[in-house]
């Protein structure tokens, strides 16, 4: 393994400015969710370039690959990468800016599609060092629900091989970049969102014995409904429900006829999930209803809570231990936020960590999300290297 080690340590830093070139051109040309046609015809032609299997259309854009090595059947081993972009007009000033006006690359998938291309680069060239098969995940649609993992798997993304686990990475800009991070069990939230409308009897606002005021009963509401999460689950549970847009389209003097509210709903537990979906419905509807109005509560059911496999997490952070050294590989908090990764976590051992990808002296440290969002492209080298560490070391385990 000593051999094979450095061998890929070898060809990430050969390869890394290949991959810095796919990755810029990724950024300059973004597509929304499901629309990630280009990038999907990209993809192929890489693979194509490096003569690796694939076959494309899963969920129209979704592409999968295997490398062989010997045994192919032995041990199947997944590696997967989103692809597509957000509605965020990009900021930057760099050479690779967004080509695609309000599109950008602000969450990283095109590190995460570059890199995964970087890896089985490498992983192709000593597939005869290896014995199994990895399979590659190209997958559509991570930030538009219902999801392209669950699209993806429902299409038979996961079959013919099926593998035994699966690895995903996601870049964090909260770490420096070299290094990586982990964490074992529990680690990202439920995502459901709430979708109401309250409805009332709007009139002049110095006249409220003449109305039915549904602002009043949206504020009776979100007050209430934080029992949910204060008095309905176990105070060690993590949970959070909140609500982050709210329109009366009143005046000073006018109360309006309705208020619609968005909120986002997220929970480690899909028992206690279920439930409170229950709870939140009847009891924003019976306080409308106590209250003259009427409530429409609706709840478009989001990504199930991920869950880091506590064997295959563990040995993997020690893999990468014996890659970066143990002073560059940190241990993560649970984390409220969701991803669809967490659909194949449901139904495998899986594993998601974390690539630095800071620079504070150069100043990237944007947040994910943000127009001005971006890497130290250093990160890169490390990120092929490490995944293809990862993959050649669990099908050797």
């Amino acid at each position: 393994m000593e051999e094979i080690l450095n061998l890929i340590k070898q060809k990430a830093s050969a390869y890394k400015t290949e991959v810095v070139g796919i990755r810029r051109h990724l950024h300059q040309n973004p597509e929304l969710s499901f629309k990630e046609f280009e990038t999907s015809k990209y993809v192929c032609s890489k693979l194509e370039e490096y003569g690796i299997e694939y076959k494309s259309g899963y969920v129209k854009t979704g592409v999968v690959g295997l490398i062989k090595g010997n045994n192919p059947t032995k041990k199947i081993v997944a590696l997967r990468a989103d692809l597509d972009a957000l509605p965020i007009t990009e900021e930057n000033d760099v050479s690779y800016k967004s080509v695609n006006n309000g599109i950008m690359h602000a969450c990283g998938h095109d590190v995460h599609t570059s890199s995964l291309l970087g890896a089985a680069k490498i992983l192709n060239e000593l597939k005869d060092q290896f014995e199994g098969t990895i399979k590659l995940i190209f997958q559509p649609g991570e930030e538009l629900l219902p999801g392209g993992a669950s699209l993806m798997i429902k299409e038979g993304a996961l079959e013919n091989p099926t593998p035994q686990s699966i690895f995903g990475q996601h870049v964090y800009p909260q770490l420096e970049a070299g290094k990586v991070g982990f964490k074992s069990g529990m680690y990202m939230a439920s995502t459901d969102e709430l979708h109401v409308t309250v409805h009332g009897k709007g009139g002049h606002a110095a006249l409220p014995h003449l109305v039915i005021d549904p602002i009043l009963i949206t504020s009776h509401i979100i007050v209430a409904l934080q029992q949910i999460v204060s008095r309905n689950s176990h105070p060690t549970m993590p949970r959070v429900l909140s609500f982050g847009d709210i329109i009366g389209k009143g005046a000073t003097n006018i109360i309006p006829d309705k208020v619609e509210l968005k909120g986002t709903f997220r929970a480690m537990d899909e028992e206690w999930r279920e439930s409170s979906h229950q709870k939140m419905k009847k009891m924003a509807e019976q306080i409308a209803e106590s209250m003259g109005g009427k409530c429409e509560f609706n709840i478009l059911k989001g990504y199930p809570y991920l869950v880091n496999d506590e064997e295959l997490t563990t040995n993997a952070k020690n893999v990468a231990i014996k890659y970066l050294g143990k002073e560059n590989v940190v241990d993560l908090d649970l984390r409220m936020t969701g991803e669809d990764f967490a659909y194949y976590s449901q139904i495998m051992p899986a594993c998601f960590y974390r690539l630095g990808v800071k620079n504070d002296a150069e100043g990237i440290n944007s947040g994910l999300h943000t127009s001005t969002f971006n890497i130290d492209e250093n990160a890169i080298e490390t990120s092929i290297g490490l995944m293809a560490w990862i993959a050649v070391s669990e099908l050797n385990r």
